[in-house]
């Protein structure tokens, strides 16, 4: 891997731009679309990772039924070592995939906002038209002892979860008990087996646009934990190099 020195000079907690043969799958969220993973896919394209930015039709389907749409986007990695990047619904959809069709060449995994124990939200509004709005998917994410998320089972990969605590939404906050990112609580994001968990003062919307979110992932997917120690200033400055560190380095 390339490092630049004059990084190293600044004494910087800099991840190193990736190694050859490495590719990240990114999954969106519920009723969200590729778009809004924009700002993630350019950092790690900068930071040289090939990206694949998936598209699936998250209200429109089960998650069984958008397993498929993750295997064709795992396809499009070639033979390289593919990471995850997942958001809110995506993470459920991965571990669906996973569980039946863990790759050989798996990397790491990063989930912002998982209901990975399902979402309260979902079981306040179950049955409402808001709901029935959201799709298939949507009603699958209840926190009973039988909804979808607490089926599929623990970890057994090198898995990190970025979760919020901070809501723009105090209606469904309302709905929450505990620290929550207005759509799930802080609680809700964890799974056992994981590798390590992040709390970050963020809402659930637009935890993947934050600097400290990307300063964070890129510093999982290098070294299989994050970085509990890094502030926002070092976060904003990390991701501002991260192009400039490719651009010296060739």
């Amino acid at each position: 891997m390339k490092i630049v020195p004059f990084l190293i000079l600044l004494g910087l907690s800099l991840p190193q731009v990736a190694a050859a043969e490495e590719c990240v799958v990114l999954l969106h969220g519920l009723s969200r679309t590729g778009q809004s993973m924009k700002t993630l896919e350019v950092a790690l394209k900068k930071a040289s990772y090939k990206v694949v930015n998936a598209k699936y039709p998250s209200t429109r389907k089960p998650v069984e039924q958008l397993t498929p749409y993750v295997s064709t986007a795992v396809q499009k990695c070639g033979g390289e070592r593919v990471n995850f990047v997942t958001h809110s619904l995506g993470g459920i959809v991965l571990r669906a995939w996973l569980r039946d069709s863990r790759p050989a060449n798996l990397g790491n995994v990063v989930m912002l906002a998982p209901p990975n124990q399902g979402s309260e939200v979902a079981d306040e509004f179950s049955g409402s038209e808001l709901m029935g709005m959201m799709g298939p998917a949507a009603k699958e994410l209840g926190t009973g002892p039988d909804s979808l998320p607490k089926r599929l089972g623990p970890a057994n990969y090198t898995l990190g979860i970025i979760a919020g605590d901070r809501s723009a939404n105090p209606i469904f906050s309302s709905k929450l008990s505990g620290p929550n990112d207005g759509m799930l609580t802080v609680a809700s994001t964890k799974l056992q087996g994981m590798r390590d968990h992040i709390t970050l003062h963020l809402t659930h919307t637009f935890i993947m646009n934050n600097p400290m979110t990307i300063a964070q992932t890129l510093t999982f997917l290098q070294k299989g934990r994050f970085d509990h120690g890094l502030d926002y200033n070092e976060a904003t400055l990390m991701v501002k190099r991260i192009g400039k560190s490719e651009q010296r380095a060739q």
